[in-house]
């Protein structure tokens, strides 16, 4: 017997003996479709090169490609586990002409493949010919030497292959295996053809001619061949058994499961075992392939696969999550074939168990309530939609799901009722939104939402992608397309632009056709935090609701983004090391040319704290840790340390960011773990280098740090050096010694200022500073009193001359006046003797408010103020004798 992999192999082996190029698979995610949530077909990489986008790899290929339907038009999840050939994974054998050979060679590789070298029965081979192909009719009679009766006419479109209402089509020729006359069932073309004696076994597609809106306009410049051959389906047939299920690969891991579970796959366990085996492979690939679980897109989808292989596992007895432990007999048995299964390994396996657990905790409450609700339902009953949705919105189960769970008692379930139901919540949902005080002509956000589902992100992992355009929005309102100089929102079903959210600017770039579009993207933002939109000016073509565009993010501009990201992280945790605990986020802006992250902390940080955060980052710079990502419920994630950001409304599922070393000073986790839905780079070491510029409050025990990464911030070095270099060569000297040099000059500096407030003072008493002599005493009554106005008098002088005054009169009050710039300082002393009779402080605020001033204060014996009009110095003297005089 032929293993699965000797077939595989053999296959591949034969074609390249042909000349072919032998093509690995593709991953999953398909890169050149975005009408495909995922890669369901093996012709599906070379679209493209059909379409004549792509220049052929060779002139012809084989591959073996991976592929999975479960999800949108090819969607085979609900009848896995109880027909023999329904799989959500499956491989596809294909060999591809690029203009090179047709139909003659086409049929003669399959008739040689299947009956020389794998020497399959003739008698048991039949073929389909589209009814008009009588070229494929006698190539099948010339080479295989088939009667008329196993050379059938098909008249449907199952004979006719197109790509879509535009391209490449043309007619197909099947191939069928007779499986015995012991199984149900008739030829195709026949009314028994829907049984299973007769199974397709292989496809062959000859593209000769295209189509333009469904109808065929000519024929295709050089004709191709593309085919598919399902690897299990030929497995069954060469390894003897009617059921997918009962070959090699399939019977490894329902072994597996029948192992752990103690679960013999017979009767009415034999589906749970079956989805387990077959949700095991799709699963770990689309997981390998980049895919996790989430609530949007293809993660959801892969989400819904695991949940149904889970409640099998929950509904043959296992207590403790299955998923994850038969992953080693997927890697024994696909593990060569496929290398990325083996190098994901330890992810697939903490994804399984991860979602496998958090499943379980919701899986028999809700299972309870089903029960609970269909009590009194009987077969042929139907289960309220009302409860269905209640159990999707309340406990996560898919529609789906509940469906499947009530297969088994032959219970239906009010589809009608549960999207009432679901309409119903979206409703009261958009009255929310529209009483929360948003913008009116923001509600066109909800018409998208509700109408496409949220935009599902694929930039984690790239900064290019493919999509299809679902809505273009212009001044609050959609229409249906745009032209060049017009400024419109383009959103995508897909998209690795990254929309502004958590701090985290939009990414800018461009939206391409094939067409001659050329869209300039300078934002993207967030709205409802679900939709990416696309901030767009069209330069060149049109754009379209429908196109399919390519889209390009601006690589250098993610690159910088990610690095301050990841520094923000990396300043949180060295603030909490070097401050305490008490430090948390307020705000952050990550931009491409900067950083600012807004922290709790009481009071400005000393010169010598900067230093050490800065240190501190950079060392986990040096130490170029990679990054670590894992998807977790809020709730795990902060039990596990995780920091939960300022701001932010996190969903069922997080991602949760590790960064820097292990093990940071043996607390047994990474320097900084936190929650976050941004970009981030791959490794600490790209983001290069880190530099705080500057710490400022922000409001009442806020602080701000700002601060710059990578090339940002080596400029930023180099121009302060080369600031340096300038001074130094003002000083006329060395950039080394100009700390020295400042010093010096600050030093005579301040002795010259010294100098020069003695002279003034010296002066003013002399009777200069603006006025012809000083003058005289007066006598107030019984009191000497000095006053003087001295333009130009530093206000700092003015306490040490009237010191000197009060020493010059021995008993008596001194008043001096400085004007500088039209403003005044006034200043009143009084000698000791006299203080209990006169007061410094009153003495000055009457003066004061001649200036035009308020208030004054100081002591009895010695006070000061000021005001705004200098022009007014000698009535303040004035005010002061009246005071004196009583």
């Amino acid at each position: 017997m032929q293993s699965t992999n000797d077939i595989r192999q053999s296959f591949l082996d034969y074609f390249a003996a042909a000349d072919h190029a032998v093509r690995p698979s593709s991953p999953l995610v398909p890169h050149n479709d975005p009408t495909l949530m995922f890669v369901n077909a093996g012709m599906v990489p070379f679209k493209n090169v059909f379409t004549g986008l792509e220049t052929p790899p060779a002139p012809r290929a084989t591959s073996a490609q991976k592929c999975v339907r479960a999800g949108g038009k090819h969607n085979d999840l609900d009848n896995v586990g109880y027909t023999a050939r329904h799989h959500t994974f499956f491989e596809m054998l294909g060999n591809f002409s690029f203009g090179d050979y047709f139909k003659e060679q086409a049929i003669e590789h399959a008739w040689t493949l299947l009956t020389s070298e794998w020497g399959l029965a003739k008698d048991r081979l039949t073929v389909t010919v589209y009814h008009t192909d009588d070229e494929a009719r006698a190539l099948w009679k010339k080479i295989a030497g088939l009667p008329d009766e196993r050379i059938i006419d098909i008249a449907t479109k199952d004979n006719f292959w197109a790509m879509g209402d535009d391209g490449p089509c043309g007619p197909c020729s099947e191939i069928f295996w007779d499986h015995g006359d012991h199984i149900a069932g008739g030829p195709p073309g026949s009314p028994e053809e829907d049984g299973d004696r007769f199974v397709e076994i292989w496809n062959l597609v000859f593209m000769q001619f295209v189509q333009s809106g469904g109808e065929i306009d000519g024929a295709l410049p050089s004709p191709s061949i593309d085919t598919g051959m399902g690897i299990e389906r030929i497995a069954a047939v060469m390894q003897g058994v009617h059921d997918n299920y009962d070959t090699d690969t399939f019977k490894a891991l329902i072994g597996a499961s029948e192992s752990l579970t103690g679960v013999a796959a017979e009767r009415e366990r034999q589906a749970s075992h079956r989805v387990i085996a077959d949700h095991l492979r799709s699963t770990s690939f689309l997981i390998a392939d980049g895919v996790l679980p989430s609530n949007e897109g293809r993660g959801y989808v892969l989400r819904r696969i695991m949940r149904r292989a889970m409640r099998h596992a929950h509904l043959l007895g296992a207590n403790e999550p299955l998923m994850h432990r038969l992953l080693p007999a997927l890697v024994t048995e696909m593990g060569q074939a496929y290398p990325e299964l083996t190098r994901a390994q330890a992810l697939i396996a903490e994804t399984l168990e991860r979602e496998e657990t958090q499943f379980r905790r919701t899986l028999d409450k809700g299972l309870k309530l089903l029960d609970e609700a269909t009590g009194d339902l009987g077969e042929g009953d139907e289960l309220p939609g009302e409860t269905a949705f209640k159990l999707y919105d309340t406990y996560g189960f898919p529609y789906d799901l509940t469906e499947d769970a009530l297969r088994s008692r032959d219970i239906g379930v009010d589809r009608a009722g549960f999207d009432a139901a679901m309409a119903q919540q979206k409703e009261a949902a958009r009255a929310a939104w529209k009483g929360s005080g948003q913008a009116a002509d923001s509600e066109v956000w909800f018409d998208i939402a509700e109408r496409e589902g949220g935009t599902e992100f694929t930039g984690y992992n790239a900064t290019v992608g493919e999509g299809q355009v679902v809505a273009i929005v212009k001044d609050g309102a959609e229409v249906r397309q745009a032209g060049e100089g017009e400024e419109v929102v383009i959103l995508t079903n897909q998209t690795p632009f990254y929309g502004e959210s958590g701090g985290q600017t939009g990414d800018a770039g461009s939206i391409t056709s094939s067409d001659g579009l050329k869209a300039e993207i300078s934002t993207t933002t967030k709205p409802l935090g679900r939709l990416h939109a696309h901030h767009a000016t069209i330069r060149a073509g049109k754009v379209e609701v429908g196109d399919e565009v390519h889209l390009d993010v601006d690589a250098e501009r993610r690159e910088a983004i990610k690095a301050n990201h990841s520094a923000t992280h990396l300043v949180h945790a060295a603030l909490r090391n070097r401050l305490g605990e008490h430090v948390t986020q307020k705000g952050s802006l990550v931009a491409a040319d900067r950083l600012r992250f807004d922290f709790s902390h009481p009071k400005p940080l000393s010169d010598e704290e900067i230093a050490d955060i800065e240190a501190e980052v950079n060392a986990e710079i040096r130490h170029n840790e990679k990054v670590g990502t894992r998807l977790m419920s809020p709730d795990d994630a902060v039990e596990a340390g995780a920091l939960a950001l300022f701001g932010e409304k996190y969903g069922d599922e997080v991602r949760v960011l590790s960064m820097g070393r292990s093990d940071w000073q043996g607390s047994g986790r990474n320097y900084s773990v936190e929650l976050c839905g941004g970009t981030h780079v791959d490794a600490m070491g790209d983001i290069g280098l880190f530099r705080i510029v500057s710490e400022s409050a922000v409001s009442s025990g806020v602080r701000r740090i700002e601060a710059l990464t990578g090339e940002a911030a080596r400029k930023w070095l180099v121009a302060r050096e080369e600031a340096l270099k300038a001074v130094a060569g003002t000083l006329k000297t060395n950039p080394e010694e100009v700390e020295a040099r400042v010093a010096v000059l600050v030093s005579e500096r301040k002795a010259l200022e010294r100098e020069l407030a003695d002279a003034k003072r010296e002066l003013a008493l002399a009777g200069g500073g603006g006025q012809a002599e000083a003058p005289a005493d007066e006598t107030i009554g019984d009191v000497t009193f000095s006053g003087k106005v001295i333009e130009g008098l530093d206000p700092k002088e003015l306490r040490p001359l009237l010191d000197r005054e009060k020493a010059r009169v021995g008993s008596g009050v001194a008043a001096v006046v400085a004007v500088n710039d039209g403003r005044a300082a006034f200043a009143v002393a009084v000698t000791d003797d006299l203080t209990a009779r006169f007061d410094a402080v009153a003495l000055v605020r009457a003066g004061v408010e001649a200036l035009g001033g308020k208030g004054g204060g100081g002591r009895p014996d010695m006070a000061q103020g000021g005001g705004p009009d200098g022009g007014k110095a000698d009535v303040a003297l004035d005010a002061v004798r009246q005071a004196l005089a009583g």
